[in-house]
C-alpha cells in the first residue's frame, strides 16, 4: 500500500468524496431546479412518490399527484464493464442495491428527458463481467441457501411501496472511476462490484420519461455498493453531503471529513432509514409542543431526497402560527397545499429561524430563506408541509428533507451509529483526511471536467425502501 492515499472520482452529477485504504471517489452534484424557476408542484409531486417509497412500513395519507415531472433531484454518471460503458444512475442513499437496465428488457425504458440517451448493460459485451452463483459469498448476504437456483444463478426482485418492481440476476464487474492524482488531478481506476443487471422493470420503473439506467445504492445493508467497498478494505463506512439550494451545486463525500468540524447525534439502532431523536423544537426560542410519540418513538427521518419537510398536523399549525405572530401576513392557498402570501421586504429581517434540537445537543437551525419559497416576485410559500404520516403503531413521523438540509454539511458515519451537521458554504469546499493523515481541500466546482448535463430531473433516493424484496 502506498503510503500516500489517493483519490477516485466517479464523474457524475455528484460530488462524491470517498476515502479509501489507496483512493477516494468523488462525483458532481447539480440541482434540477438550478437556474430555472421554480414550481411548487414540482416539489410536492416529487415528494408524494418518494414517500410512497422510501416509508415503506408507514400508512402515508398524503395529497398531491404522482405526474412525471416529479420523478426526481439527483442523479450521476459511472461506467461499467470492459471497455467501459456508460450509465447514468440515481444515487440513492437510502436503498441498498446497484442495479442498472441489462439487455434484452422489453419493459425497460427506452427514452428519458433528461438530456442523455438511455443504455442497456450488456453482459456479453464486457470481457470481465462473471456471473454471481448461488455459493458467491455476496449471495449468502441476501439469499437463504436453498432459495437460489444453480442453473440461474443469484437473482433478485424488489418491490417497492408504489407496486413498481425491478428484477434480475446479480453481476460483478468493474465499475469505472476517476482517480485523483493530486489537487484537481484525476486518472482512470476501476473497481469491481456486484450489481443486478435488471432484465424486467414494471411500475414507474418502466414508465416514466425522467428514466434513468438504474440506481446505486449507499445504504446500509452488506449489499451497498459503499459496503462493498468497505468490506474490501476500500473505503470507510461514512459519507456525507453538502447541499447548495442556491446555485443547485454541492459535495457528498464518503469517508472522513477534517474540516468543516461536525458535531453528531446518536443514529437510532436497526432502522431502514436514518432516524435520530428530536427532543425539543422552537422559533427563534418560542418552544413547540412535540406529539409525545415523536421523541418515545423516536420518530424523526433525516433524508436529502426529499425536497419539503413533513410535520404531523398539530405541530405544523403550531409552527406557522408561532412564525406569522412574529411576522403577520394574509396567507392564502396555491395549489391546494401550499400557505403562501405577498411580500417585499427581507424574509430573513422579518421571518424568525426555527430550531430543532437533537440528542446529544446537536441544534439543527432552519433560516428563513431554507423554509421560504419565492414563487414568483413578491410571493413566498412554506416549504412546512403537513405530512400526516405514521408509523405500523400510530406513532406520529417528521420528516427532514433538502429544506432543512441544504447550505449544511451533513455526515452519516455508519461505523460509529451517528449523523451530524454544520453550516456550510456547499458551493466552496471542504477538507478531506486520508489514511496517512495527509488533509486536501475538495472543491465543489473543480472537482470534476467532465461536461455539464441538461439536469430537469433531481434523483436522489426516490427508491430509497422497498417493501417487499426476494433474492433467489
Amino acid at each position: 500500500m502506498e503510503s500516500r492515499i489517493k483519490f477516485c472520482v466517479a464523474v457524475a452529477v455528484f460530488i462524491i468524496v470517498t476515502e479509501f485504504a489507496s483512493c477516494h471517489f468523488v462525483f458532481k452534484v447539480q440541482h434540477k431546479f438550478a437556474g430555472k424557476g421554480k414550481k411548487l408542484a414540482h416539489f410536492k409531486s416529487h415528494d408524494t412518490r418518494r414517500h410512497s417509497r422510501i416509508l415503506a412500513s408507514v400508512d402515508l395519507p398524503l395529497g398531491g399527484d404522482s405526474r412525471v415531472d416529479s420523478v426526481g433531484l439527483y442523479f450521476t454518471r459511472i461506467k461499467l464493464g470492459t471497455p467501459p460503458k456508460e450509465y447514468h444512475v440515481q444515487v440513492d442513499t437510502g436503498s441498498d442495491i446497484l442495479w442498472i437496465n441489462c439487455s434484452p428488457c422489453p419493459k425497460c425504458p427506452s427514452n428519458t428527458n433528461l438530456g442523455f440517451s438511455l443504455s442497456l448493460y450488456d453482459v456479453n459485451a464486457s470481457s470481465t463481467s462473471t456471473k454471481v452463483g448461488c455459493d458467491d459469498d455476496f449471495c449468502s448476504f441476501i439469499s437463504n441457501s436453498d432459495s437460489c437456483q444453480p442453473d440461474l444463478g443469484c437473482s433478485y426482485h424488489i418491490v417497492y411501496a408504489d407496486q413498481s418492481t425491478s428484477e434480475g440476476n446479480f453481476i460483478r464487474d468493474n465499475l469505472s472511476l476517476d482517480q485523483v492524482t493530486g489537487d484537481l488531478l484525476t486518472g482512470p481506476l476501476g473497481q469491481e462490484v456486484v450489481f443486478g443487471c435488471g432484465s424486467d422493470q414494471s411500475g414507474q420503473l418502466g414508465k416514466s420519461e425522467s428514466a434513468v439506467d438504474g440506481v446505486m445504492g449507499f445504504g446500509q445493508a452488506n449489499t451497498s455498493v459503499l459496503s462493498q467497498l468497505a468490506a474490501a478494505g476500500d473505503a470507510k463506512r461514512v459519507f456525507s453531503h453538502c447541499l447548495d439550494n442556491v446555485k443547485g451545486g454541492g459535495i457528498f463525500a464518503i469517508g472522513v471529513v477534517d474540516s468543516p468540524a461536525v458535531k453528531t447525534t446518536p443514529m437510532v439502532p436497526n432502522q431502514m432509514h436514518y432516524n435520530v431523536i428530536l427532543m425539543e423544537m422552537d422559533v427563534d426560542g418560542a418552544p413547540l409542543d412535540l406529539p409525545p410519540s415523536i421523541v418515545r418513538r423516536r420518530g424523526t427521518i433525516v433524508d436529502s431526497g426529499t425536497t419539503l419537510a413533513y410535520l404531523p398536523q398539530a405541530l405544523y399549525d403550531s409552527l406557522i402560527e408561532t412564525i406569522t405572530a412574529r411576522q403577520p401576513v394574509k396567507l392564502h392557498i396555491v395549489e391546494e397545499t401550499f400557505q403562501c402570501f405577498t411580500f417585499t421586504k427581507d424574509v430573513d429581517q422579518a421571518f424568525p429561524p426555527v430550531n430543532f434540537h437533537f440528542e446529544d445537543s446537536l441544534k439543527l437551525t432552519v433560516y428563513p430563506h431554507d423554509y421560504l419559497f419565492s414563487l414568483e416576485s413578491d410571493m413566498y410559500c412554506f416549504g412546512w408541509q403537513v405530512g400526516g404520516m405514521t408509523t405500523e403503531d400510530r406513532s406520529e413521523v417528521i420528516l427532514l428533507g433538502d429544506m432543512v438540509l441544504s447550505n449544511k454539511l451533513v455526515v452519516y458515519d455508519l461505523e460509529n451509529e451517528v449523523i451530524g451537521w454544520t453550516d456550510h458554504n456547499c458551493s466552496s469546499s471542504i477538507k478531506v483526511k486520508d489514511g496517512s493523515g495527509g488533509v486536501y481541500s475538495v472543491g465543489a466546482d473543480n472537482i470534476s471536467s467532465a461536461p455539464p448535463f441538461l439536469m430537469i430531473g433531481k434523483l436522489l433516493a426516490i427508491f430509497s425502501t422497498f417493501i417487499g424484496v426476494a433474492f433467489t
